[in-house]
């Protein structure tokens, strides 16, 4: 009996963006631990390989279990919900078809057609243009699937980040800062670090004031949110650190100074770090995790790119990195 291969479905993004790109020039590079299965529109996906200068088949499937491994032809479940493929351009109908395959796959994952999702980029604008009030796929996938607690997790090489808030005001993401908000995001880290191998993890909590209130000089979030939630976590077992400086802290996991991840507090102080490392020497790395839910659910980390759509010269990097992470999820 041959060796069972997790079904991945992959989302195609915003038909405008790079998804389709990189789907096409990941393909034959992603490793052959899973059976990929775009969902998507094969027309775009046909126009993509042409872009691509590649000499992939596209071959539509209406079944995730007809989806085969082969690295010579791209098995899409065909949505067609695209009529006029072009690239760069902000469309409400563009919008509704990137939520439209995302919503797909996720009543697949919950219904256990797929044994994963990962997914191309969104547009904001483009889904908000569409009707959707929410800011990217988290908020999406938590509601889909009745998720209370849950955070975006990013992996670049050896640096692990997860964050209490993402995408809100920078005001508003300092009045997030809670003690239950802190716990659950240690609290869901932990358990996604266990799923991807990492037999006994350690958390480190990075403060949200500069260094990390330096005693109460600087700020009392440490004080009021932040260290009573690391004493529940550590009291539930959880090996976790903190509050640590937040300037030193993601340099020191990085090095692998015993530190399995970092709790950032925010967006962009969880994403500056990851960012520095995968968007060197021209590439495009790092995968966006959302932890916490039901299903596995990888992303790249980067947008849709709308500048360079087209021109078949956007990384596939980190769509090649989320697929494979995917696979792991599942199989770990």
């Amino acid at each position: 009996m041959s060796e069972h291969k997790p079904v991945v479905a992959v989302t195609m993004g915003d038909p405008a963006g790079v998804g389709s790109e990189v789907i096409v020039k990941g393909h034959a590079r992603a490793s052959r631990d899973a059976v990929p299965l775009v969902v998507g529109d094969a027309d775009v996906l046909r126009d993509a390989v042409e872009v691509c200068g590649s000499t992939l088949a596209i071959r539509p499937v209406g079944d995730p279990a007809d989806a085969r491994d082969d690295p010579e032809t791209i098995d899409v479940l065909d949505l067609d919900n695209v009529d006029d493929p072009s690239y760069g351009d902000l469309r409400e109908a563009y919008g509704a078809a990137s939520l439209e395959y995302v919503e797909r796959a996720i009543e697949l994952a919950r219904a256990g057609a797929v044994d994963a999702i990962t997914t191309a980029p969104i547009n904001k604008q483009a889904t908000r243009l569409a009707g959707s009030e929410y800011a990217g796929h988290t908020g999406m996938l938590a509601d889909a699937t009745d998720t209370d607690h849950y955070s975006m997790l990013l992996v670049e090489d050896d640096l692990r980040v997860s964050h209490v808030s993402t995408h809100v005001p920078l005001a508003e993401a300092c009045d997030l800062v809670t003690e239950e908000r802190v716990f659950q995001t240690v609290r869901v880290t932990d358990e996604a670090l266990r799923s991807l191998g990492v037999a006994d993890p350690t958390v480190a909590v990075a403060g949200l004031n500069p260094h990390a209130s330096d005693g109460g000089l600087l700020g009392d979030a440490e004080a009021e949110a932040i260290e009573p939630a690391i004493e529940r976590a550590q009291k539930e077992g959880i090996d976790v650190v903190g509050p640590e400086s937040p300037d030193t802290v993601f340099s020191q996991s990085a090095a692998g100074d015993d530190v399995d991840c970092v709790v950032a507090m925010y967006h962009d102080q969880g994403h500056i770090p990851i960012k520095m490392l995968g968007f060197q020497s021209g590439g495009v790395s790092g995968v966006n995790v959302t932890i916490g839910l039901p299903i596995v659910r990888t992303s790249v980390d980067h947008g849709t790119a709308f500048d360079i759509a087209g021109e078949g010269i956007a990384s596939e990097e980190s769509l090649v990195d989320a697929v494979d992470l995917a696979a792991k999820m599942t199989s770990d």
